[in-house]
């Protein structure tokens, strides 16, 4: 198993994080789409994990994907680790937090083409957003 920065049992996070985050942070879950704070949030500021409260994603690389949950075409570099995702019979690139290994969402190939090409696809409950 990987070591991160922030090592915490799961009886640790179980008791820090709420049962919707605990689903999605640890267990990989995910929300219901069109359903997260974050979805349509445009503000200026930073998105950070919920978990370890690391730096994630600036608001200037935040875009309206129309998938339902918040979508970024640009990380924070070297933030995110990036796992080959083989479940639900489909092959994905899962996206998780680099500092604690918590589970954010999914990258893919489908973003805007005038930036990077890519959209990180995340559940607004793995994400805390600072002015």
């Amino acid at each position: 198993m990987k070591k991160y920065g922030i090592q915490k049992s799961e009886k640790e996070w179980k008791e820090e994080l709420s049962p919707d985050e605990y689903y999605v942070l640890r267990q990989k879950g995910t929300e219901r789409p069109f359903t997260g704070e974050y979805n349509l949030h445009f503000e200026q500021g930073d998105y950070h994990c919920k978990a370890c409260k690391s730096k994630l994603f600036v608001s200037d690389t935040k875009f309206e994907s129309g998938c339902g949950w918040p979508s970024f075409d640009q990380a924070i570099e070297g933030a995110i680790e990036y796992v080959r995702d083989t479940s639900h019979g489909m092959i994905r690139t899962e996206t998780l937090c680099a500092n604690c290994g918590s589970h954010l969402g999914h990258v893919f190939q489908d973003g805007p083409q005038d930036t990077t090409g890519q959209r990180f696809c995340v559940n607004s409950v793995s994400l805390k957003f600072n002015q």
